[in-house]
């Protein structure tokens, strides 16, 4: 009897734990539904953008406050001349700004790509390797272990985003991505993808793998048009796999690079590709944040000067629920002209809200 009843409390035990969950849940979809609900047009765009801070934190504050701005990213000139205090401080007043609770990524992949070392007294003169270099020395373990600390690092200083990992496989040590990359096949890329994400998000700091849908070997898209010869066979083959591997790990989100890939989509850059991102929803069942690369490298800002219509609606039309631009003076209403015309429909601005919303609960910065 006493056995049986035992049996009976762990059985309603799992049952009430399983409905304070679900219940949690809807407590949380109902609480963004309801914040999208009250919602300008004006301040559901402004949270669809990501903007590259100019340096100048007086400016970005108004902005943020201005514009609505669902989130910053820092660069070097942010970091500088920084102590770990007054940048935690620079962090709260940027959050302060916020309406709705603010994304503040930066990009701390290690080795080249490395924020942080802008600043020494900031990081007491610790170095970050790139995650090749640590590889080479210890593994995928040690990987994951560096990635756990300096996601750690950067919640503490206030920020809660970073654009890692690399999920780019290239075999050419000559091309532009091959630094960034773990310098393995896409077998072991997709290992390390697999382990990296969860270590980043354990520290409440949203990771992103990138640059879908794969640099491959191309050229520097930061300087000019960069185009992929490859079958679409060969890059869903090999170049998706990492990224798979991310998504079954339940990374926070993607980064779409500015490749065109001819065998996906010939007419357009990928950050700008309908068929890519369908391809990420219906392929992949990406269910997270979707965003693009700078919209301010050189691949996008040449293909734009050919095109007669606003980037960023262009970038919204295919799909994208974030823009990491620092054009939203005249997107915001670029953005809002497409919808009132129709051709952005209200209901996929509300959905690119939720997800940003959701993610910022998340990552406990929702307001």
């Amino acid at each position: 009897m006493k056995k049986f009843l035992l049996v009976a409390m762990i059985f309603l035990s799992c049952i009430i734990v399983f409905q304070d969950k679900a219940f949690a849940k809807n407590i949380s979809d109902k609480k963004i539904q309801k914040i999208v609900n009250g919602m300008t047009l004006d301040e559901k765009i402004g949270q669809l953008y990501m903007s590259p801070s100019s340096g100048d934190a007086n400016k970005m504050t108004n902005d943020i406050k201005k514009y609505n701005l669902g989130g910053i990213v820092l660069f070097g000139e942010d970091f500088s001349n920084q102590n770990v205090d007054s940048m935690k401080q620079k962090d709260i007043k940027f959050q302060d700004a916020s309406k709705y609770g603010l994304f503040i990524a930066t990009d701390q992949e290690g080795g080249t790509v490395s924020r942080l070392s802008t600043s020494l007294q900031l990081i007491n003169g610790r170095s970050f390797p790139s995650p090749q270099e640590i590889y080479k020395q210890s593994g995928i373990t040690g990987v994951v272990k560096e990635y756990s600390s300096v996601a750690k690092v950067l919640r503490s200083l206030g920020i809660n985003w970073n654009f890692a990992p690399v999920a780019d496989v290239s075999d050419d040590p000559n091309s532009f991505i091959y630094d960034r990359t773990l310098g393995q096949n896409y077998k072991l890329t997709a290992q390390y993808v697999s382990k990296v994400v969860p270590a980043i998000q354990k520290q409440q700091v949203a990771a992103t793998l990138k640059h879908f849908p794969g640099y491959g070997s191309s050229g520097d898209t930061h300087t000019g048009f960069v185009s992929d010869e490859r079958s679409a066979a060969e890059v869903k083959k090999n170049d998706f796999l990492p990224f798979k591997a991310g998504i079954r790990a339940k990374a926070d989100s993607v980064l779409v690079g500015h490749v065109v890939v001819n065998s996906l989509d010939a007419s357009r850059p990928a950050s700008v590709s309908k068929p890519v991102h369908e391809i990420l929803r219906k392929e992949l069942k990406f269910k997270g944040v979707i965003i693009t690369d700078d919209m301010g490298m050189g691949a996008l800002t040449s293909f734009a000067q050919k095109q007669n219509t606003n980037i960023d609606v262009m970038a919204i039309e295919a799909g994208n629920d974030m823009l990491l631009s620092n054009g939203y003076v005249d997107g915001i209403p670029a953005i809002k002209d497409a919808i009132k015309r129709g051709d952005i429909s209200q209901k996929q601005i509300d959905n690119s809200v939720k997800r940003v919303l959701k993610l910022k609960a998340k990552l406990n910065v929702l307001k």
